[in-house]
């Protein structure tokens, strides 16, 4: 668990994300003792409690910022907070609406798989998100898992 110095540290990180405009989420992660890690093979999934002691990289938390290139990305990311350290943040892009749009669309990502009702079907469900959002009030659903971009030791 992060001590006190690394929380301020890290809220200092994050109060400047806020202020720029950048941050999106962020948020830090129960250790894997209390964590499942739910294996899905052969048409079954399985269970299994942590502690994962054999894990070589945790996933501790995230954070999500909106960059205009990856070039800016990185730039925050060098301002990583060194009470953190160490540590190794991994940096990936985030898949947005419009890169299923025709003009934009990368076939290479996703091949001849993402079909015109496939593409119809995310642009509902992301629709249906976003109005959810603006009717109601945010509610947080404590969940058992990781599946975050930041990675560290």
């Amino acid at each position: 668990m992060p001590t006190g110095e690394e929380l301020t540290a890290m809220g200092r990180s994050n109060e400047e994300l806020v202020k720029a405009g950048v941050l999106l989420a962020a948020d830090g992660l129960h250790p894997t003792s209390k964590g499942t890690r739910v294996s899905i093979a052969d048409g079954r999934a399985t269970d299994t409690d942590g502690p994962f002691t054999e894990t070589m990289e945790l996933i501790a938390g995230f954070t999500m910022i909106q960059a205009s290139s990856l070039d800016e990305a990185l730039e925050w990311v060098r301002c990583w907070p060194q009470e953190d350290a160490p540590s190794v943040v991994e940096v990936r892009q985030v898949f947005e609406p419009e890169a299923f749009e025709p003009e934009d669309f990368e076939p290479e990502a996703f091949g001849d798989a993402f079909t015109p009702e496939l593409r119809e079907q995310e642009e509902r469900m992301r629709s249906e998100v976003q109005r959810a959002g603006e009717l109601s009030t945010p509610l947080r659903v404590p969940f058992r898992g990781t599946g975050v971009p930041r990675v560290d030791p």
